[in-house]
Parts: structure tokens; sequence; C-alpha cells
């Protein structure tokens, strides 16, 4: 039930704090285009993955992820509740329980990724100034504070102000990149790439085991594809949505791709594999001075900053807007100024800050958080394809078409859970485990039953699952 009575519009959707297509687009592009696209050349190159590899993987993951992009844009636009977001399609799919573990899951997600980004941001001044280190230092954690209340001063200013700096800092990002680009495309050497095209004379082993091996970075890469659903309660016009998502997703592969597959004929693979993060920082350095490390180094400070501030405003979307639906806590939801959901702000922030410290002490490496919040999304992204797929084959709108690319979706989506490995889908039900305690919480809060009939078994399989995982982390059966 929502808690909002502000005026709305004939669409149900608040007055004041609405957002165009241009800044639903800054904010699924500005949620994907973070850390990843300086990282993906060494990424690859060490997983390993040959040229041809590449060709292959990045194919593959094109089809899954446009499926996706596809799948959102049509729940965007054929759901029962089109404003709702990843929870509203797992409510109207499944049910109140599994819709609040989606949304929990996409939430955990979120602040992961932030936690990455602090981390990733000071290890990236490690490399000018010793102090801030691998950026889990006293230091770097100090840093790291100041960073994280600094957002949460500019969120409590209202949504629409945070928006609008991300698509200015979108923008600002994408500079060094496209120069990468240009001066990619005159050193690109044919002769480099096609040196060892499958990884033969490496051995790097079957061309399915590198795709695979690949497909694994991608996840992290394309976090966010969903990030204007969030928003679709503020979006001005329904079909806004849908191009936001298609129109960012294209944008993004289409600069993972070409920054790729330039680098591997710039630098051999090997080469690739030994530079380090940004690893795109010594490409350009290799081909044009240390100038060019020094406007990577730069932009992906940037770069970062800019995605911590887009997961930032999902964090807070994602618990506000669950909540005004009744998936979680009614506090959650509250609104003291229009487009100001500040205690779903504040508790994000109170999260993150315990993170914060915790991964100072765990010495939490920057690619072991990402790719825990790679795994927390692919529940999420799994039951919103099944939800599109049932729409489609029920006569939900898009005919044959919308059957076969949520068929993708989904496919894709069970891929990226046997991809991502036990060890991490075990993890997983640790934080839903937590989500089935908010789950209860707002049931309670409702005066209705905790769980119905299948729901049983689903939380009972996701204790069980969560027992093991704490089984094994004790006992070190569990790596992750």
């Amino acid at each position: 039930m929502s808690t909002d009575t502000r005026p709305a519009d004939r669409t149900g959707r608040t007055d004041g704090t609405r957002l165009g297509v241009v800044a639903l687009t800054g904010v699924v592009v500005g949620s994907m285009v973070g850390a990843g696209i300086f990282s993906i050349p060494q990424n690859m190159a060490a997983g390993p993955a040959a040229p041809g590899a590449l060709l292959v993987g990045w194919a593959v993951t094109g089809v899954g992820m446009l499926a996706l992009a596809l799948t959102f844009q049509f729940l965007g636009r054929r759901a029962a509740d089109t404003h709702g977001g990843l929870y509203g399609y797992a409510r109207d799919g499944f049910g109140p329980m599994p819709a609040t573990l989606v949304a929990w899951g996409y939430w955990i997600s979120a602040w992961l990724g932030d936690l990455a980004y602090l981390v990733l941001i000071f290890s990236t001044l490690g490399l000018f100034w010793e102090v801030f280190g691998d950026g889990t230092t006293w230091v770097s954690t100090l840093g790291g504070t100041v960073v994280l209340w600094g957002y949460a001063a500019l969120l409590l200013r209202g949504v629409r102000d945070a928006s609008a700096v991300n698509v200015v800092v979108t923008v600002a990002k994408l500079v060094p990149i496209l120069v990468f680009l240009v001066v990619g495309v005159m050193a690109f050497d044919p002769a480099v790439f096609t040196v060892d095209l499958w990884g033969r004379q490496e051995d790097l082993g079957p061309v399915f085991d590198q795709v695979r091996a690949m497909m694994l970075v991608t996840v992290w890469a394309f976090l966010g594809i969903e990030g204007a659903t969030v928003f679709a309660r503020r979006a001005r016009r329904d079909g806004d949505v849908g191009r936001a998502t298609v129109m960012g997703f294209a944008l993004v592969l289409t600069l993972l791709v070409a920054v790729n597959l330039l680098a591997a004929g710039i630098l051999t693979r090997p080469e690739l594999a030994d530079l380090q993060d940004p690893s795109l920082a010594g490409v350009l350095e290799a081909v044009v001075g240390r100038w060019g490390a020094v406007l990577i180094s730069v932009g992906l400070l940037v770069s970062v900053g800019g995605a911590f501030l887009a997961w930032q405003l999902l964090c807070a979307e994602i618990l506000a807007s669950t909540a005004r639906a009744g998936g979680l806590p009614r506090m959650l939801g509250e609104e003291p100024r229009p487009g100001v959901p500040r205690r779903a702000i504040l508790l994000t922030t109170a999260v993150l800050q315990v993170a914060l410290v915790w991964a100072h002490f765990r010495g939490a490496a920057y690619y072991d958080v990402i790719l825990m919040s790679g795994s927390m999304m692919l529940v999420p992204y799994l039951v919103s394809s099944l939800y599109a797929l049932r729409l489609a084959a029920r006569g939900g709108g898009g005919g044959g078409t919308a059957v076969v690319f949520t068929g993708v979706s989904t496919v894709y989506a069970l891929w990226l859970l046997y991809a991502g490995g036990l060890s991490y889908l075990l993890m997983s039900s640790v934080f839903y485990a937590v989500g089935l305690v908010a789950h209860a919480w707002t049931r309670r809060e409702q005066g209705r039953p905790v769980l119905r009939g299948w729901e049983v078994a689903l939380a009972a399989g996701i204790v069980v699952a969560a027992g093991w995982a704490a089984v094994g982390l004790l006992t070190g059966g569990l790596q992750v």
C-alpha cells in the first residue's frame, strides 16, 4: 500500500519529480559504465580468453543482454504494474514473498557495488600516493567515509538534483574512453590481433571454456541495465523507460566491445594479462606515453564517482518504492520532502559505512566484492525474465517475437547462474535469508500471514542453503 499522498498525474506518477528519457538513459549508462570498462582488457586476457574467443563471447553476451534489455522494455509496457520495477514484476508474477526477496537482492547488489567503487577510488589514488594503499587502509577508509556521507547529503537534496548531476558526470567520463577509441583505431595492428587468434599456441584450452570465463566478467560490466525500471514511477511517459533501457544498453555494449577488441590489437594477450588495473591506462600509455595513463586514471575516478552516484540513487529508490508498494516496512517509503526518501537514504548509507569498515579489517578486494554484487543480481534477472516469458506466452502483447526474446533472456539468466558457480549462489542465500526477516516484519506490520502455500518450501530452502553456506565459511569449505 502506497503512503504517498502527493498529487499525481493520470499515469499515477507523483508531480514534481518526473524524469525524461535523457535523465533515465543517464541513469542506465551511469550505472553500467563504471570501473568495468577501464579494466576490461586485463580482466578478459587474464580469463584467459584469446581474441577469437573474445569475438564469440561478445556475440553471445550481446545476444543475451539485448534479449534482457528487450525484456525490460517489454515489461515496461506490458506488465500489470508498469511502474513497479523489479519488485512489481516479481509480485505480479509470483507473489509477495518472492517479490520482497527480489527487491532485497537488488538492493544488496547495489550497495555491494558501491562498496567496490569506494575501495577502487582510493586504490586508484594509491597509484599516486602510497598512503591510500590498496583502498582498504585506514586513510582510505576515512576518505571513503567522507565521500559516502557527502553523496548522502547530495541525495538528501532530492532525487532530481542528483539525477541531473549524474547526466553531467556520465558525459564527462566518456571523454577519456572516446580518446582511447580514436587512438586505438589508429594504433590497431591486425597482426597483433591474429597472432594467436584461438589461444592454441598458448594452450589456453577449449574456446567454450574461454568464453565461459570471460562471461563472468561481463556480468559485472552490464549490471545496471535495469536501472531505468527502478525510476518508472518518476518517468514522464511510460515509453521512456523502455527507450532508455535499450539506448543505454546499445551505447554501453558498443563501448565495451570496441575497447576490448582494440586493446587486443595493440598488445598481445600475455601483455594485457600482465597490466595493472585500470589496464586501459597501460594500453593507452603503450601508444602515446605517460599522459595517456594519467588521462585514463582521471577518467576512472570520474567514472567510478558517477557510477557511485547512480547506484546510490538506485539503492534509495529500491527501498522506498518497494516500501510504498507494501514489500518492505512502510517507514522506508516515507518522503518528508517530495522525491527524498530520507530513511531509505540513511539506511543505505549506514549499511555501507559498516561494510566499509569491514572491508578495512577483511582486506576485501575489489574483484571479490564485484563478483558477489553480480551474483545477487542473477535471481532478480531470472525472475523478471520468467514473468515476461509467461506474459508473452499468454498473449500479453508482442506476439511470437516477444516469446522469442523473453525465452532467450530466461535461458541467458539461467546460464549466468551456472557461470557464477555454486559458491556465490550459496553466499547469496545468506543475504536472502536476512531478506526473509524483512519480509516477516513487513507482513506482520500489515497484519497478514507471513508465508503462503509454496512460499513455505521456498523459505525453507533458502534457510537450508544459508546454513550450508555458514558451515562452509566456518570450516573453510566455502571459498568466495
